[in-house]
């Protein structure tokens, strides 16, 4: 590792270490949420808060915003809403100091034309407009009437939803829950978080987060996140993983071939290389471990697998299968998977 690589990783692992302590005066505990979401933004990718409400997502996505010096938007999600409200639509427009009548149609952008982008409460609309953003989030451009505008860069959607099984919620289609980097789950808080909780909000005002990082900063954050090395046996370990969620594959854990419908597939492989990066990055390492391949797997895989019809009615979550996937899956291959490969 040269003198200015390594530079440059401490000083990106002081930055986020900078922008978590600025994230921590308004949000209580919390800390592995806190630490995902920078991971996703970090990595280039868009992330997912599920919770019941009340525990700070959207408080969350906010203080982010505000430490952040990019354009924010929020976008809040109702069984109403539709697609023209989320990216905008063309607007007939009169001249009225034109002496003979004259019109043109004019762009009124919508909310998505933003660089933090909080799509609150985003199982609440239809799967319609849901899908609105789905062209956004992986092209990070939109069309309208048309017409394909470019989003600007840096871009990522920060969405909240309610646990799927409450009143009055869609479940998101398959498809856009898979361009979302991390699914995160946002737990109830100890009592000791809860006490600080009251203390903060029942008082007297704290003050706004200070600004930490500019576009530009974030800019390069993502550049020297891909920069990063992974070698080819993490690599390979990652892949291992993917595949063996995949219940037809022969490598495939028994319970996974019971509990699932659907493996995780190739973003999943990819979310887990780059979550780990962003891992590696935050502590200043140039290398990506194994460890950091496990450390994401939740966020990276538990959106991307599809329970079976015995795995749901026998209950299995996806966390408990990515818990059997680490258990099983070597972090090197054997020997005759070696020689096959040969």
């Amino acid at each position: 590792m040269t003198d200015e690589l390594e530079s440059k990783l401490r000083d990106g692992a002081d930055t986020l270490r900078t922008l978590r302590e600025a994230i921590g005066k308004k949000i209580v505990g919390q800390r592995e949420v806190i630490d995902e979401v920078l991971f996703a933004v970090v990595a280039g990718g868009h992330a997912l808060l599920e919770g019941a409400p009340g525990l700070g997502k959207t408080l969350l996505v906010r203080t982010l915003a505000a430490c952040l010096e990019l354009r924010y938007s929020r976008i809040q999600f109702t069984p109403d809403l539709m697609p023209s409200d989320v990216v905008g639509t063309n607007v007939l427009v009169l001249d009225p100091e034109a002496r003979a009548k004259s019109s043109a149609f004019t762009l009124e952008r919508g909310p998505i034309f933003g660089n933090v982008i909080l799509a609150d409460e985003i199982n609440r609309a239809t799967p319609k407009t849901q899908s609105a953003l789905l062209e956004a989030m992986a092209e990070h451009a939109v069309t309208i009437a048309g017409k394909r505008h470019v989003l600007d860069e840096p871009f990522f959607v920060l969405a909240t939803e309610n646990p799927i099984e409450m009143e009055g919620t869609y479940p998101l289609p398959e498809a856009q829950l898979d361009r979302f980097l991390f699914k995160v789950l946002v737990p109830n808080p100890t009592e000791d978080d809860l006490c600080e909780v009251l203390a903060r909000t029942t008082g007297r005002e704290t003050d706004e987060p200070t600004k930490v990082l500019g576009r530009e900063r974030v800019l390069e954050l993502r550049a020297l996140c891909r920069d990063v090395v992974v070698s080819p046996t993490v690599a390979r370990y990652a892949a291992r993983l993917v595949r063996a969620s995949e219940p037809s594959a022969a490598e495939a854990p028994t319970a996974v071939k019971r509990g699932l419908r659907y493996g995780a597939g190739v973003r999943g492989a990819q979310s887990l290389v780059l979550g780990a990066k962003a891992v590696a990055l935050s502590e200043a390492r140039a290398h990506v471990s194994f460890d950091d391949i496990a450390r994401v797997a939740k966020p990276a895989l538990r959106h991307r697998l599809v329970r079976s019809f015995e795995g749901e009615s026998e209950g299995v979550s996806t966390d408990s299968l990515v818990e059997i996937l680490l258990r099983t899956v070597s972090e090197r291959p054997s020997n005759v998977e070696r020689e096959a490969r040969s």
